[in-house]
């Protein structure tokens, strides 16, 4: 891995925070700063995470605890999409397609988690 770029939990986290904060946006006014806001954030907070424990790669320990970081934040992200999907059926396309990525998603990094703690070297 020459790059975090390279990693496939970081690819599938940045294509589906795309698709979450554009249908964010189309969340009702008065959910754009509560709701709308909070899966934005957790959405970022996968990739985020996933590019920060790259960068401190060199130290297993801090490694893992940003990938569990990503790991809790696509748990969240799952959480606020299914409170949306009951609340506001209508605002994203394909609720249920994109659970289901997130939750692939979930076990990508859960898998990657359990990699680096079997083979990472400091």
């Amino acid at each position: 891995m020459k790059s975090y770029k390279d990693l496939d939990v970081y690819k599938i986290g940045l294509q589906l925070f795309y698709v979450v904060h554009s249908s964010s946006l189309k969340l009702p006014r008065y959910e754009l700063y509560e709701l709308g806001s909070q899966i934005r954030r957790s959405a970022d907070s996968v990739v985020s995470n996933v590019i920060e424990g790259y960068g401190r790669r060199r130290y297993k320990a801090d490694f893992i605890k940003f990938l569990v970081y990503s790991h809790s934040s696509c748990l969240e992200t799952i959480g606020h999409l299914e409170k949306i999907k009951k609340l506001h059926p209508n605002c994203f396309d394909n609720m249920d397609e994109l659970i289901n990525n997130y939750e692939g998603l979930g076990g990508k990094i859960f898998n990657f988690i359990k990699y680096v703690e079997e083979n990472w070297r400091n």
